[in-house]
C-alpha cells in the first residue's frame, strides 16, 4: 500500500528514460510566448509582480548589493512556482517534490555564497560566528552552533520545499483513492474536500516558492552586508 502511495512521486517513466523530468522545462512554453504576443492584462499582472519582487529583494539585499543581483532570485522564484503549479495538474510530474531538484537548487547557491564570503569578507564571516554581547564562556559553543546552522541551511531549504509539496499531494492521493468505493454522499464530500485541498495547495505553491527565494536572498545579504 505504501509503495503504491508513494509511487505518484516516482520519477521513472516508460522506455527506461526519466521522461517525467521534462515537466521542469514546460515553463518555456509559458514564458516564451510573452515575447511575441500582444500585451494583455495577464502579462501586465506578471510584470507588476516581478517589479514588486525586484523592489523587495533589492531591499533585502541592501545598498551594497550589485546592480541586477535580484534577477537570479526572481528567476529562482519563477522556476519553483511554475514547477509547483504544474505538479497540480493531472499526469504532470511534480519535480519540486524531490530532493534531486530542491537540493540541486539550494546547495550550489549556498556554496557560492559561502565561498564568496570567506574569500572576500573573511573578517565579516568570522564576526558572524559570535553575536554581539556574547559572554566569553559561551563563545566556543556559539561558534559551533553558528557553524552547524550555516552547514544545514541548504538541507533545510530543500527539505522544507519538498516536504510541503509531498504532504499536500499525498493527502490528495489518499482522498482520491477513496472515491472508487465511496457512496454518493461521501463522494460529494470528497469532491468538496479535494477542491478545498487544491485551493490550499495552490496557496502553498506560491508561499513555498516565495519563502525559498526570500530565504536565499537573506542568506546572500548576510554575506554581502558589512
Amino acid at each position: 500500500m505504501m509503495t503504491n502511495l508513494f509511487s505518484v512521486f516516482d520519477p521513472s517513466a516508460n522506455f527506461n528514460m526519466p521522461l517525467n523530468w521534462i515537466s521542469s522545462f514546460l515553463i518555456i512554453m509559458f514564458i516564451m510566448p510573452v515575447y511575441w504576443l500582444i500585451p494583455s492584462k495577464f502579462s501586465s499582472s506578471v510584470k507588476l509582480v516581478l517589479n514588486k519582487l525586484h523592489s523587495e529583494f533589492k531591499t533585502l539585499l541592501g545598498s551594497t548589493s550589485h546592480q541586477g543581483s535580484t534577477f537570479i532570485f526572481i528567476a529562482l522564484f519563477i522556476f519553483i512556482i511554475m514547477n509547483n503549479f504544474l505538479g497540480l495538474f493531472p499526469y504532470i510530474f511534480t519535480a519540486s517534490s524531490h530532493l534531486t531538484l530542491t537540493l540541486t537548487l539550494a546547495f550550489p547557491l549556498w556554496l557560492t555564497f559561502m565561498l564568496f564570503g570567506w574569500i572576500n569578507n573573511t573578517n565579516h564571516m568570522f564576526a558572524h560566528m559570535v553575536p554581539q554581547s556574547t559572554p566569553s564562556a559561551l563563545m566556543p559553543f556559539m561558534v559551533l552552533i553558528e557553524s552547524i546552522s550555516n552547514v544545514i541551511r541548504p538541507i533545510t531549504l530543500s527539505v522544507r520545499l519538498m516536504a510541503n509539496m509531498v504532504a499536500g499531494h499525498l493527502l490528495m492521493t489518499l482522498l482520491g483513492n477513496q472515491t472508487a468505493v465511496a457512496s454518493n454522499i461521501i463522494l460529494v464530500s470528497l469532491i468538496i474536500t479535494q477542491i478545498l485541498l487544491l485551493t490550499l495547495e495552490s496557496a502553498v505553491a506560491i508561499i513555498q516558492s516565495y519563502v525559498f527565494a526570500v530565504l536565499t536572498t537573506l542568506y546572500s545579504s548576510e554575506i554581502t552586508s558589512h
